[in-house]
């Protein structure tokens, strides 16, 4: 797996890497409305997204980012994740192609929906559907009524990945700094 942008080795030989771990707590009312892709599109939801399909999903869009928690879980704890009723999957189309998918979650905290995974697919990035993809799912995630979003997202992923949340109305609320072992290319 490539990394776009491995970070310089500490003297440990591990990568340093900070996770920015953010909040919403109201919908941001003055929030720019975005204009959906001029491209014909979908989202649709995965209601019974199978292993491998998610896998696919998660390996295309996380590859040059350093995404490898879930390619490190069996299958079968994977499909216990994505099948939860907790868990909701949706997948954006670009003239029937996949663009990207997100993921929210609402099990692990009462009165919180976590966007717990969330990215375009390579061919897809530049096209700005990115922030409008994300507005899309945090409309969606605020009809489920909780008191707050969560996300969060590291110094691996996409460059824009924090300004475009914080634009959305997520704010940081702490910092972790740890050291990750490099990610060998497959």
């Amino acid at each position: 797996m490539p990394i776009k942008r491995p970070p310089p080795p500490t003297t440990t030989g591990k990568w340093p890497v900070t996770i920015t771990f953010l909040e919403m707590r109201e919908k941001a009312a003055a929030r720019a409305v975005l204009p959906p892709p001029a491209l014909p599109h979908a989202i649709i939801r995965a209601e019974r997204p199978t292993v491998s399909f998610y896998r696919y999903l998660y390996n295309t869009v996380g590859r040059d980012w350093g995404w490898i928690d879930r390619r490190r879980i069996s299958d079968a704890d994977l499909k216990e994740i994505i099948s939860a009723e907790t868990t909701e999957i949706y997948v954006l189309y670009i003239r029937g192609v996949p663009a990207g998918f997100v993921e929210l979650n609402a099990a692990d905290q009462p009165d919180t929906v976590d966007v717990g995974y969330f990215g375009i697919m390579p061919e897809f990035i530049g096209m700005r559907l990115g922030p409008w993809f994300l507005h899309w799912a945090i409309d969606l995630a605020w009809m489920k009524g909780p008191e707050r979003l969560t996300v969060n997202t590291c110094t691996l992923d996409h460059p824009k990945a924090l300004p475009m949340y914080q634009r959305a109305g997520f704010e940081p609320i702490y910092q972790r700094e740890i050291e990750i072992d490099p990610i060998a290319e497959d």
